[in-house]
């Protein structure tokens, strides 16, 4: 999210990350492009992963229960292997660095540090069960040691613990890398509803919602049968870093649960109409979910993951969502989207026709061995008019699907002629 030399001028924000330093420039948005399973959606996932990890491992994670994990399931070597996540970032003006290394046993390695004057100021290292403090507030900090598993990350156990240093760290992971996928609609159309019950966020929902052209006026409460209350509690637990805590009597359901399933008002002949889920198109479904976290997002300057921006939405809007996050007018606290699509429109044809800069589009491509190759078109030194949307589908820059007419016309005339036996 760092922006390049061709990064567009009205689009890079300055951000200030140590004292009384010259500050950095920064993206608000990226999209990933790329054909179907070339790890597109892998590539959100793992930062999701990462988000989970710091939120779950001290709370829910059982003493010896090991560390749950998504390891590359297609080579049998690399399942053993270590998972490793760095995230670099700002807070509240000063840059930090964090990382860890995960096996399915432990925490083997983890590390966090930070830039207050421009040069690096130790706050932890971790090495197995061996952990090296930095300067300030040890005694905190070996209160923290005494609490750590070889399965929870030391930043979990400290942000339990309400150490100082590590707090602000652990509770950015709270409010960021917030994963909209399908699976988590449901939470986040309760996102959506909250926000129209909120006098401060009301507006810009509705306004949100009647500019995409839905007929949606408005949202009302219905309560919820017992295994849909389920099935949302579990998907909102997942999301909040809180799974298994009800099982274990720790925490409980979370409040929103209390509520709701969410039905959509529209306005016909007569006056409102009320419509369930089963009466909406999925394009409506899929906006009055993203619009909650979206606002949400841009409210809190917070980082929100796209999953298939694009799936049943028009590239209209798809295109008016990216617009708000690029706008430093609708985006003042600086909210970073990260999100993946197929709708090479969104990389545009010319400089004047771009949504995305030329430093905002990554792609992944999809080696034999089924791994994933992750890598930005500023590596292709495109031109500042290059039609870069043609240019894609045109294969010039990879991360296309290599598909043979040849081999669908004989899948079909095998199926044809199956047929006629």
């Amino acid at each position: 999210m760092l922006a390049t030399s061709v990064a567009e001028d009205d689009v890079v924000r300055d951000v200030s990350w140590r004292i009384g330093g010259k500050p950095i420039k920064v993206l608000p948005a990226a999209g990933l492009f790329g054909a179907n399973a070339s790890g597109k959606s892998n590539v959100l996932k793992a930062m999701n992963d990462m988000r989970l990890l710091v939120l779950q491992s001290f709370r829910a994670g059982a003493p010896g229960g090991g560390v749950h994990r998504h390891p590359f399931l297609l080579d049998s070597k690399a399942q053993t292997e270590p998972s490793s996540f760095e995230v670099d970032l700002v807070i509240n003006g000063i840059r930090h660095e964090y990382s860890l290394i995960v096996n399915d046993e432990r925490v083997l390695e983890e590390r966090a540090i930070r830039y207050p004057r421009g040069r690096s100021a130790l706050l932890f290292e971790r090495t197995g069960d061996d952990v090296v403090l930095g300067g300030s507030h040890r005694a905190r900090g070996n209160a923290v040691k005494s609490l750590l598993r070889p399965n929870a990350l030391f930043l979990s156990t400290a942000a339990s613990a309400g150490h100082p240093d590590l707090l602000p760290l652990y509770s950015w992971f709270e409010g960021n890398l917030l994963f909209a996928e399908a699976q988590s609609r449901p939470m986040r159309q309760v996102v959506t509803h909250r926000l129209l019950n909120d006098d401060a966020s009301r507006e810009h929902v509705l306004n949100l919602l009647q500019a995409a052209d839905l007929g949606i006026t408005g949202a009302k409460r219905q309560p919820l049968d017992p295994e849909t209350r389920k099935k949302i509690e579990r998907v909102f637990q997942i999301l909040l870093g809180q799974e298994g805590e009800a099982e274990k009597g720790k925490g409980g359901s979370p409040p929103v649960f209390d509520e709701i399933e969410i039905r959509l008002t529209h306005q016909g002949s007569q006056g409102e109409v009320e419509l369930t889920s089963a009466d909406e198109s999925i394009g409506t479904l899929v906006w009055f979910g993203l619009v909650g976290p979206v606002i949400d997002a841009l409210e809190k300057g917070a980082v929100l993951l796209a999953d298939e921006l694009d799936a049943s939405l028009h590239p209209s809007l798809v295109a008016e969502l990216v617009r708000l996050f690029q706008n430093p007018e609708t985006n003042p606290r600086l909210a970073q989207l990260i999100f993946n699509s197929h709708d090479a429109n969104l990389m545009g044809d010319s400089s004047r026709g771009r949504l995305l800069g030329r430093d905002q589009i990554w792609f992944t491509e999809k080696h034999g061995d089924g791994s994933t190759r992750l890598y930005p078109l500023t590596d292709l030194d495109p031109r500042k008019e290059e039609a870069v949307g043609r240019r894609y589908l045109s294969g010039r820059y990879g991360a296309v699907p290599i598909v043979s007419r040849h081999d669908f016309a004989a899948a079909a005339e095998h199926l044809t002629s199956g047929s006629e036996r």
